[in-house]
């Protein structure tokens, strides 16, 4: 039984109005990284110096040494960067999402001092600024409670949300299993807040961004003036404010770091683009926190059946009767790569037929088979399925004169003498005249033509039923 994490899906063709406070066509928020003091050096018992996200072309970690230029880098960051950033953000009154390393945090306390005197939420950025990726899950997750323990002992309040940055495989999943944070932020893959479902815990994801973010000043492709820089988050902000007017608003993530764009050649772009979007109204600048408090009374999460995490039996039970009488399509669908694009109708109705379009053409024709007459004895009887009986009703084939009930059983039989299967069309589409002018077209049809045409309407009937029960 293999299953697909990922999510291709998410909110779809259709996505949730954000409803954002006054109204506001987009939401900025603003990140700044906290890291310096944190990253890797033998100063803090790592294996070597740091090697990522600084002005070093091409730089490598010195094993075992210290590497004075990179941490002179990191060192600009504390030591101007930071306080140039807290001027400008605390100048314009634009509050800022901390992501701080636990350690970076310990060795800076006057930035904290200055955080907390801003009103600047103070997020965990982790424990250390490290690669996490070849980490065993069980020390990730120690690491995940000292960082909480560390971050709480020298702030004074626990971090309700979470960015480890470097992350792994498992670090999504073992940050929200703690059922500490408010949000959590290592993903890169929507453009609004949305909810994970991690066991028990529904947990809040405000994803991040790696693209609209100061550290391509340090990675290529990247910026190379803060021209640049600006002219990017003005051309990202224009199209998502744009998108907003339209009733379609969403969130602009800003990844910044003290070391880069704290250097005055690079911060020149972050102030273009600050003042190019405070010229607009309706723009909201929100602490990650204001977000998730936001979106959690706005956008509560409600749990919906998920075929992809049913055991066989309940999958079976549910859905076995989408095809009429034929529960053996999704017993085999069963086993399938399902995963989160087959918890809505469309995947799982690609799931079903799937296995129905691979069927023998004997297996096919018992489904055909399978459907009741339209208006026949069944229908009098009142024996059929739950589903074909409201479908039946919709197109008022319940409520048939006795004349129109004998053309539809003549019907009936004249089809089914010449093609072998009953006829069947998805009512849901049509109307009482529509189907008699059908019955009237399609009789007429080779039985390989309408063997073809029936299969499209079985497949189109079990569409319409899934769309009934799933999002």
């Amino acid at each position: 039984m293999p299953r697909y994490p990922r999510d291709f899906t998410g909110y779809g063709a259709n996505p949730p109005d954000a409803a954002w406070p006054g109204g506001a066509k987009i939401t900025i928020s603003l990140v700044l990284n906290y890291e310096e003091g944190g990253e890797n050096n033998i100063l803090h018992g790592d294996a070597g110096s740091e090697a990522f996200l600084s002005d070093i072309a091409g730089a490598a970690a010195w094993p075992g040494m210290r590497h004075w230029n990179m941490e002179s880098l990191y060192d600009y960051g504390a030591r101007a960067g930071f306080w140039r950033l807290h001027r400008l953000f605390t100048g314009l009154d634009i509050p800022v999402t901390i992501f701080g390393v636990a350690t970076a945090l310990a060795r800076n306390p006057e930035q904290v001092a200055a955080m907390k005197d801003a009103g600047w939420e103070i997020a965990s950025h982790g424990l250390k600024w490290i690669d996490h990726r070849d980490m065993p899950p069980e020390q990730e997750s120690a690491q995940i409670a000292e960082a909480v323990r560390l971050h709480t002992e020298i702030v004074g309040t626990p971090p309700r949300g979470w960015y480890t940055g470097r992350c792994s495989i498992n670090t999504v999943d073992l940050t929200a299993a703690t059922g500490q944070f408010d949000w959590i932020s290592d993903t890169y893959d929507d453009d609004l807040p949305y909810w994970r479902e991690v066991g028990d815990r529904d947990q809040l994801v405000i994803p991040y961004t790696l693209e609209a973010n100061d550290m391509r000043f340090a990675t290529a492709p990247g910026y190379i003036e803060g021209e640049q820089f600006y002219q990017y988050l003005k051309d990202s902000f224009d199209v998502l404010y744009a998108e907003g007017a339209e009733g379609r608003a969403k969130m602009f993530s800003i990844g910044l770091h003290c070391r880069l764009i704290g250097r005055p050649g690079k911060i020149a772009g972050l102030m273009r683009f600050l003042d190019y979007a405070r010229s607009h109204k309706d723009v909201w600048f929100p602490r990650r926190i204001d977000i998730a408090q936001h979106w959690a009374k706005t956008h509560p999460h409600r749990r919906t059946k998920r075929p992809s995490q049913m055991t066989r039996d309940a999958f079976v039970a549910t859905w076995g009767s989408i095809f009429e009488h034929s529960p053996w399509i999704a017993d085999r669908a069963y086993d399938l790569e399902l995963g989160p694009a087959h918890d809505r109708a469309t995947g799982l109705h690609s799931a079903l037929t799937r296995i129905f379009r691979a069927a023998s053409q004997t297996e096919r024709l018992g489904v055909l088979s399978a459907h009741p007459d339209l208006a026949g004895k069944l229908a009098m009887a009142k024996t059929l399925t739950a589903e074909s009986t409201a479908e039946q009703a919709s197109a008022a084939l319940d409520a048939l004169t006795d004349a129109e009930r004998a053309t539809f059983q003549r019907l009936n039989a004249d089809y089914v003498a010449k093609h072998g299967f009953p006829f069947i069309i998805a009512v849901r589409d049509n109307t009482k005249a529509s189907i008699l002018a059908a019955f009237a077209t399609r009789i007429s049809n080779d039985t390989a033509t309408e063997f073809t045409t029936a299969c499209q309407q079985v497949e189109r009937i079990a569409e319409l039923r899934l769309k009934a029960l799933l999002p």
